[in-house]
């Protein structure tokens, strides 16, 4: 996504008929969202990836899309399986009603479709909420282990109390996994927040290629968002919702089951991950954070560690990922390891260090041991030395760590090298299912 597009679509969504169709369709995602929100089966089930619940794609279409009885005629006879692939409620289904079975004649949408949705109690209170997804740097900040940029292209409706409810903007992101085997998904979109009347709040995104088409359309995202009642004065009750259409084709076929299944881009991965932000601002604002050695660290070195380990862990996904940004290429035909990317990329200017070039080289791989087993093996010091070539063999310990929520493995370490000058911040984090060692 080139600056020169963010800027026709900037031009385009500022013409009069242009901002009307963009409001319609808002005002139609919000309700769409709100009734996602609520009802239960059988539009909802339970697939059992971890609990994660999925739409049933004919009760969807019966309550959202064009649906007759000639379609569900049609639709009996499509095997729903694993991605959940249902015709688009607003494909044109042109066929010959003297040969009902002329099946391969439908129109149908080339697009997989993954839906989840996840409801979890969230230690922050609406109004913050509402502002950490409506503040697109805040969001993007937030969200970084999923949203590798965004761009506030402008703002259809304004409030002016200076308060988000009924504020619609128009943003264009990138959405991205922690491998360059995973394509970067891309879209334009509106966002609007509304308050409602029992005083919850809701937030929806829905993508407008409808409205501004395109050649090629790789994602889109269908309503999705985020429904927020305040619980008491300890928190939230946050009910999210992910429903998008993507081009899975160049997927590598590793990644293929827990990306087609939803899971990679699931709801439950955005609600792990402000939830793993709301520790992250408990642990970086308490007055003091004894360690089980008793070591006790200053707030303001907390806050400073932290701080580092946030910016190293941001820095290493913005190195791995797959955005626009960032070009990766394969290892000529020859090298047996034909899942190695690389890139070269610029070293930001740092003051007083010089600039230069970096390669970096990554793959991915699937082992066969329990995911459990090979965390601890990675994050543990005294194991360290056994795969980590900077250590040389060397004796590696936890100098100090600070931990990061209720969870003693959500931590930050510093860990000196013996007979060395190499000193290490190693972070450690749980979001969801996959463990994070950076």
């Amino acid at each position: 996504m080139n600056r020169a597009s963010d800027l026709l679509m900037a031009v385009s969504i500022g013409a009069g008929l242009n901002k009307n169709k963009i409001i319609e369709q808002a005002v139609e995602a919000m309700e769409e969202l709100f009734k996602l929100a609520i009802m239960g089966e059988p539009l909802w089930q339970h697939n059992g990836n971890g609990g994660m619940e999925t739409l049933n794609g004919f009760q969807y279409l019966r309550e959202f899309g064009s649906f007759d009885a000639t379609m569900e005629q049609i639709m009996r006879m499509v095997e729903v399986g694993e991605p959940q692939c249902f015709i688009s409620s607003d494909c044109n289904c042109n066929f010959d009603q003297d040969v009902p079975s002329s099946f391969s004649k439908l129109n149908f949408e080339p697009l997989n479709i993954e839906t989840s949705r996840e409801t979890a109690f969230v230690e922050m209170n609406p109004m913050n909420i509402v502002q950490l997804l409506m503040d697109t740097k805040q969001w993007a900040t937030t969200f970084y282990s999923i949203v590798s940029r965004t761009t506030l292209l402008g703002v259809i409706l304004e409030n002016v109390d200076g308060s988000y409810n009924g504020v619609l903007q128009v943003m264009s992101a990138e959405f991205h996994q922690r491998t360059p085997l995973i394509p970067a998904r891309q879209c334009y979109f509106a966002r609007y927040c509304k308050k409602h009347t029992n005083g919850t709040w809701g937030v929806v995104d829905v993508s407008l290629e409808n409205l501004f088409p395109y050649p090629q359309v790789q994602f889109r995202r269908r309503p999705s968002g985020c429904v927020i009642q305040e619980v008491g004065n300890r928190g939230s009750k946050v009910t999210w919702i992910e429903h998008v259409e993507v081009d899975n084709r160049s997927l590598h076929p590793l990644f293929r089951p827990i990306v087609s299944s939803g899971f990679a881009f699931s709801a439950k991965r955005w609600i792990a991950t402000i939830n793993r932000h709301c520790q992250w601002l408990t642990t970086s604002t308490a007055r003091t954070a004894p360690t089980t050695d008793g070591v006790l660290i200053p707030q303001e070195g907390r806050e400073s560690l932290l701080k580092l380990a946030e910016k190293m862990t941001k820095n290493f996904f913005n190195n791995i990922n797959s955005c626009s940004e960032n070009v990766w290429s394969g290892l000529p035909q020859n090298f047996a390891a034909q899942d190695v990317r690389l890139r070269y990329g610029n070293i930001l200017k740092v003051p007083g260090k010089p600039s230069g070039n970096i390669v970096i080289f990554t793959t991915s791989i699937q082992i066969p041991v329990p995911m459990e087993v090979l965390f601890d093996f990675l994050r543990h010091e005294r194991t360290r030395n056994r795969w980590d070539l900077l250590s040389n063999q060397r004796h590696v310990r936890e100098l100090v760590y600070v931990s990061n929520g209720e969870n003693p493995k959500n931590r930050v370490s510093i860990m000196p090298v013996n007979g060395s000058a190499l000193c290490l911040i190693r972070h450690l984090g749980k979001e969801m299912e996959p463990w994070e060692v950076s």
